[in-house]
């Protein structure tokens, strides 16, 4: 696994969680969606990207919250799953803390599409350990606008302005969504991949949701830079958190 991941950027680990399990966070991911839609909130994190205008309709949708952990206990069990942490340890090392989790649920005929991007400029790190991990709780595959990625691209490093809010000459003149790997991906598999890693997704063109728990981890050697203002749980998963400080573990809202 771990060379894999150091060459492509990304892995996919067949069922991590088993098929009681999978029901189990289903259920709980289908309550939050419940309440969620009852909150009066916007909760549609489409992007409405103009550089997926052509591949999406104007009334897209993906339904989002982050820190699942915490709506539910059962969830919050979920990413302590030893088999779990234990194919994160072998990416960033024993020390691992949780940065964020997200729920994405992209409705039938109307999941958004995701252009290409970087995820690291959202949460940079001192030495660049943060990595993604998709929980699937659904089948995700091309018709359910599955997760796509350019292999080998996390070794380009950290591009400036790659958020995919914006044409960067960089990525898009060289890749394009349509040709990124399609990594489909079962209920219970677990798809890991680097901060640089280039990746998307297209619409969800099927009659099915897809859904996905996305948890976002680093190093407990590492640290997020100073100034950013992105959403850090700062949650021990294993291990020790070494750069935690009075002032910086005492985060309010």
């Amino acid at each position: 696994m771990v060379d894999v991941f150091s060459k492509d950027g990304f892995y996919l680990k067949k069922e991590i969680f088993s098929k009681s399990l999978v029901n189990l966070y289903e259920n709980e991911f289908d309550k939050i969606v419940a309440q969620l839609k009852k909150s009066g909130e916007d909760i549609n994190a489409r992007w409405g990207s103009k550089l997926t205008s052509n591949i999406e309709t104007d009334d897209s949708s993906v339904i989002h919250t982050h820190n699942v952990q915490n709506y539910s206990s059962v969830l919050l069990q979920m990413i302590q799953n030893n088999s779990f942490l234990d194919e994160v340890g072998k990416i960033i090392g024993p020390d691992i803390i949780l940065h964020h989790t997200k729920l994405f649920e992209k409705p039938p005929k109307i999941g958004a599409a995701f252009p290409l991007h970087q995820d690291w400029s959202y949460f940079p790190t001192r030495n660049n350990s943060m990595i993604a991990a998709v929980i699937h709780l659904s089948k995700s595959d091309e018709d359910m606008g599955c997760i796509k990625i350019v292999p080998k691209s996390h070794k380009l490093g950290k591009i400036k302005n790659s958020d995919g809010h914006r044409y960067n000459s960089k990525i898009h003149n060289k890749y394009t969504l349509e040709d990124a790997i399609p990594v489909v991906a079962n209920p219970g598999d677990v798809l890991f991949f680097h901060c640089c890693s280039l990746h998307g997704s297209m619409s969800n063109l099927s009659t099915k949701p897809r859904k996905s728990i996305l948890v976002q981890l680093y190093s407990g050697q590492d640290e997020v830079e100073e100034g950013n203002n992105h959403t850090n749980a700062q949650l021990v998963l294993r291990g020790f958190n070494y750069s935690s400080t009075r002032s910086s573990v005492d985060v309010r809202s």
